[in-house]
């Protein structure tokens, strides 16, 4: 594999795949889905991530699985500008490569609202019609919080109702139009990372995969550890969630019903990829920089 060395002595991943080396504690991340391009009618705007450095995990406001803060290498890649919207889906079930949601409530429907409703597997079949994939974690998280590790999408500060959507009743509250809270965008300009809708990603949900960031989470080592935990009567790190009996999928980034603490970027949540929840939607990312269709309005 193909690899150059960074300024600071690490190692980057070229862009063909991933690596399991270190250097100077400096992990390859990887590796990365084949993906196909678009098809006629998806609408693909995303932001242009560059190769690098950057630092996963929380050692002070995160859970046990955030830790321990570490530093991680990516190569290149592209992430949507915005979380993919119910008109987006229109498009991809009118395409008949994309099945319908959950019955939402009045609430939560809007064109220029995020998909809700739909599970991991329905998100990936989408991605896939849009020419990519879901995100990895790795990926996901580097495209909040920068290469300096920031907390949330735009810095330190508490968040507040100009930065995010979060913090509504569950009875009454609702999403947001996509893009609509600038000022909490992430360094590229990656909106609406932290609030809206929780994110699904492609990484399975493994509590220690921040402990080897040297070694990509699997099915197997996310049961490995998830029995682990078991063995030593720890219950779990996400809220009254017990540990989960599956291999069961990340969500990244907070919701609309969830506290301002919870929005912080290192921040893990999982239920199995059937669930298709209202609170949880996604976006998409390739490998890049090859140039995509011109992306229809929103």
């Amino acid at each position: 594999m193909r690899q150059r060395v960074l300024r600071d002595g690490g190692v980057a991943a070229s862009a063909l795949g991933a690596c399991a080396l270190a250097l100077s504690g400096l992990w390859c991340v990887g590796p990365r889905a084949l993906q196909a391009q678009p098809r006629e009618g998806a609408r693909v705007d995303r932001v242009a991530i560059a190769e690098g450095g950057f630092v996963m995990g929380d050692d002070t406001l995160g859970e046990g699985d955030e830790r321990p803060r570490h530093r991680a290498v990516l190569p290149a890649f592209r992430i949507d500008r915005t979380e993919v919207t119910q008109a987006d889906w229109r498009r991809c079930v009118g395409a008949r490569r994309c099945t319908s949601p959950r019955p939402l409530e009045a609430r939560f429907v809007g064109p220029r609202l995020p998909q809700m409703g739909v599970s991991w597997f329905q998100a990936a079949e989408y991605c896939a019609w849009a020419g990519g994939r879901l995100p990895s974690e790795a990926e996901w998280e580097r495209a909040a919080r920068g290469p300096e590790g920031r907390t949330f999408p735009w810095g330190e500060a508490t968040p507040t109702p100009r930065h995010a959507v979060f913090g509504r009743a569950d009875a009454t509250g609702f999403p947001d139009p996509v893009g609509t809270h600038p000022q909490g965008d992430s360094p590229e300009g990656v909106h609406d990372l932290a609030g809206n809708v929780w994110e699904w990603v492609a990484s399975p949900y493994d509590p220690y995969a921040y402990r080897h960031p040297e070694t990509p989470a699997t099915c197997a080592t996310a049961m490995a550890a998830l029995g682990d935990l078991r063995r030593l009567g720890v219950r779990g790190f996400t809220g009254s969630n017990p540990l989960p009996n599956e291999c069961e999928r990340v969500l990244r980034g907070g919701g609309w019903n969830y506290g301002g603490a919870g929005l912080r970027s290192s921040n893990r949540v999982h239920h199995p990829p059937r669930y298709r929840l209202v609170m949880s939607g996604f976006r998409c990312a390739d490998d890049g920089p090859a140039s995509a269709p011109s992306a229809p309005p929103l």
